[in-house]
């Protein structure tokens, strides 16, 4: 009698969840890399230092953006920063920015717009952040703004975020992280909204 093979489609395929875990694995390097960023000079960083942070091996990093210039130059991008950031009908966008700010550093631990802050200490990576930031953040921004002076409405409502972000996540005002998000966006969010629909 011939046996039953075992090698059919019983089987579900683990794709899925291999591609769930390759994601967080990715965004806790990058994670682990803007960390380092932000308290390191870009030259004294290594691959290494960015694995133990992220709790995975150098090879891995290597696996999955190439070398550290393309690690960094992921990390040095605002682009899907900005989608998140952004992805709120004009009329709206104030508070959404201001709630997306908030919820970023309650969940996260940080911002990661707030990259920005450390570009003066990166040399060369400095001028590459202040290059994208200005036009992945604040020129895209600009861009969705409707009257005159689109361009500075636009950096002052960024700038105004940024404030938020640096009280919040760097200077950790006992007061604003006391409060409820809801209250801190009902009271921050029309100071935004002024500079996006004057």
């Amino acid at each position: 009698m011939r046996g039953v093979s075992t090698t059919g489609s019983a089987a579900a395929p683990a794709a899925p969840t291999a591609r769930r875990d390759a994601e967080s694995t990715k965004a806790a390097i990058l994670r682990a890399a803007r960390h380092l960023l932000a308290r390191t000079a870009h030259a004294d960083i290594t691959l290494k230092a960015v694995a133990e942070r992220a709790g995975v091996s150098p090879p891995l990093i290597v696996k999955y953006f190439g070398n550290k210039d393309a690690l960094f130059a992921r990390v040095m991008s605002f682009e899907s920063d900005a989608d998140a950031l952004l992805d709120a009908p004009l009329d709206d966008l104030g508070r959404h920015m201001v709630h997306h700010v908030l919820t970023g550093q309650l969940e996260r631990g940080a911002d990661p717009l707030l990259r920005i802050a450390f570009a003066p200490v990166q040399g060369e990576q400095g001028d590459i952040l202040r290059v994208n930031f200005r036009a992945q953040v604040v020129d895209r921004l600009a861009e969705r703004l409707e009257g005159e002076d689109a361009g500075l409405r636009a950096e002052l409502a960024v700038g105004t975020l940024l404030g938020l972000g640096v009280m919040y996540g760097i200077a950790r005002g006992t007061h604003l992280r006391a409060s409820a998000v809801e209250d801190v966006v009902d009271r921050y969010a029309p100071t935004v909204q002024a500079h996006l629909t004057p």
